[in-house]
């Protein structure tokens, strides 16, 4: 009795002292992990969001400097400085729509081939190794990576979660899954599968094409509206009688309020005009 004391005693000191002196693993920021899935769904993997940040901190840094010289105004500087800190930020997530754009376009062709190579007698990972020649322009690089992974590991599911991990699109995480449950089941119902899937996604890019060109003149105008009297400001930078004004405690209140309002009627009409965003699955 007395030894099982002393081991339930000698236990909980040792889990009393792990917990104080073993160093915590590590958690990814929730911002981090953010700008990490914004870089990968702009195709800029390699970029880190360390290195993002430091880049929104330079263009602000800067942008504050030159419209300090010109100004004269502490305000004015620190409200361009803002726009300038979020400018790379605003550019990413640019490139990664157009990417997602791009993507949603081409992927019924490449299902097509996969479809016709599968037909021809090619196996599933022949097939996707042969998207690297004859697919899409804009998948080709993924799928060359997937093609020397392949060759390299032999192991289909890590290649394809690699694949996935590349392209960081909600359409190929479709298509991976996809593939992944009918290499995994077999049969002879892949060939139905990916017409299936061609014929679907063909039907969603139509759809979603038009929506989106209606909605392209809601966010253009508000874009516009929100641009304008910051280029006014811009330009009475070199009135320095005028700008001037801008220095006093006044003059701060106006300019903040009034990037308040504008980033407020911007989300507003971004949101009421906005189509259903895409969500990765199984990422």
């Amino acid at each position: 009795m007395g030894a099982l004391v002393g081991l339930g005693v000698g236990l909980g000191t040792l889990l009393i002292w792990s917990a104080f002196a073993m160093p915590a693993a590590p958690r990814a920021r929730p911002r981090a992990r953010g700008l990490e899935e914004l870089l990968a769904r702009a195709g800029l993997s390699g970029v880190a969001a360390r290195g993002l940040l430091l880049l929104c901190a330079a263009s602000g840094f800067l942008a504050t400097l030159v419209i300090q010289v010109l100004s004269r105004a502490v305000p004015v500087a620190l409200a361009f400085g803002i726009m300038a800190a979020y400018l790379p930020v605003a550019l990413v997530a640019g490139r990664a729509r157009r990417r997602q754009r791009e993507f949603a376009e081409v992927w019924p062709e490449a299902v097509d081939n996969l479809a016709s190579a599968v037909r021809a007698g090619m196996s599933l990972p022949e097939a996707l190794a042969a998207l690297s020649t004859r697919g899409p322009e804009p998948l080709r690089p993924a799928f060359a990576r997937f093609a020397l992974d392949y060759q390299v590991s032999g192991r289909f599911a890590d290649a394809l979660d690699r694949l996935k991990a590349e392209l960081a699109d909600p359409v190929g995480d479709r298509v991976v899954e996809g593939l992944r449950i009918a290499r995994e089941v077999g049969g002879g119902e892949l060939g139905r599968l990916l017409r299936n899937l061609s014929r679907y996604l063909r039907d969603d890019a139509r759809t979603r094409s038009e929506l989106e060109s209606r909605q392209a003149w809601t966010v253009n105008g508000a874009r516009l509206a929100v641009a304008a009297p910051w280029l006014v400001l811009f330009l009475l930078c070199f009135q320095p009688a005028v700008i001037e004004r801008y220095s006093s405690p006044a003059g701060a209140f106006v300019i903040f309020a009034g990037a308040g309002c504008c980033v407020v009627a911007y989300r507003l009409m971004v949101r009421i005009g906005r189509l259903p965003v895409e969500r990765r699955i199984l990422a």
